[in-house]
């Protein structure tokens, strides 16, 4: 099944293409299955209601859904290469979209955020927001510099990315080397425990942090994990203290009204560990749909 039953084809008109990357051999353990998220967030999509919670039909959103790209679980270097060759199509048959990617571990997002940044123009306009209970900055981690515990680290090496367009907000498992590398790149990310303080002031911390760089355009990368594990237990590493569903929800609405959406992925949905209601799987689905809203209706928000 398609993302809420759309076209598989991209059109002239077509504003969001949904694309998986059902690969997890870069995760740190063997016990979450992400690679199967993919078809099983799209599963549950059939029996999730047809409008936005703003009262948006589904129907009018311009989605193309275009399946998974063929994986070969252990070739990293080729698979890198397909993910790349797979995205440069997208943009071939319409140059507009907004790619959205569901994972998979979150290593899936590096190569989907290194080709989509490398095909932006206005790269001094460019930004890059990750949602993550981690930092994920190690230099390497077991396979080498490729691992979801390196990916923020590969995107801040892309010379398009610097410590002032590259913020990491939802954080409260931070190991020593990662808290070492941070400190002496001064890179920036926003802890969960700071939400204590305010939602909007928390939201406002994230906005400024942008528009103070010029930043006009963001990639946002949402790791499952960033929520709490009551409400997301389905993932591999769950860590209590993350954001609910609301909160989420209202920081992806505010983002979109003060900034232009260039492209977005939700990683690290583990199927294999989700409840039998299918309580993450469904939060994934209405996370990805409601985003697309925000981004769909930005001047009516």
């Amino acid at each position: 099944m398609n993302f809420f039953d759309s076209s598989a084809n991209i059109n002239e008109d077509t504003q969001f293409v949904i694309f998986g990357i059902p690969w997890d051999y870069l995760t740190s353990i063997d016990l979450p299955n992400s690679s199967i998220a993919p078809k099983r967030i799209r599963d549950v999509t059939n029996d999730i209601g047809w409008t936005s919670e703003l009262g948006w039909p589904i129907t009018k959103f311009k989605i193309a859904d275009v399946g998974n790209i063929p994986i070969e679980k252990a070739n990293i270097e080729k698979n890198l290469n397909t993910i790349k060759k797979f995205i440069k199509n997208l943009y071939q048959k319409n140059e507009k979209i907004v790619p959205v990617m569901i994972g998979g571990d979150h290593f899936c997002s590096y190569p989907v955020i290194k080709i989509v940044g490398d095909l932006f123009n206005k790269k001094k306009e460019l930004g890059v927001l990750m949602f993550d209970a981690h930092l994920d900055f190690y230099q390497e981690w077991d396979k080498g510099v490729y691992s979801h515990a390196t990916i923020s680290h590969r995107v801040y090496d892309l010379e398009y990315m610097n410590n002032t367009n590259l913020l990491i907000v939802g954080v409260r498992d931070i190991d020593i080397p990662e808290l070492e590398i941070t400190e002496s790149e001064n890179i920036k990310y926003l802890s969960a425990y700071q939400l204590i303080d305010g939602l909007d002031n928390y939201i406002e911390k994230i906005i400024s942090f942008f528009k103070t760089s010029g930043i006009k355009s963001l990639y946002i990368s949402i790791d499952i994990d960033s929520l709490d594990p009551s409400i997301a237990p389905g993932t591999g590493f769950a860590m209590p203290g993350g954001f609910t569903y609301r909160e989420l929800w209202k920081i992806l609405k505010d983002i979109s009204k003060n900034f232009d959406i260039i492209g977005f992925d939700l990683v690290e949905v583990a199927p294999n560990l989700d409840l039998e209601n299918k309580i993450t799987c469904n939060l994934a689905a209405k996370l990805i749909i409601e985003f697309i809203s925000f981004i769909a209706n930005k001047n009516k928000l």
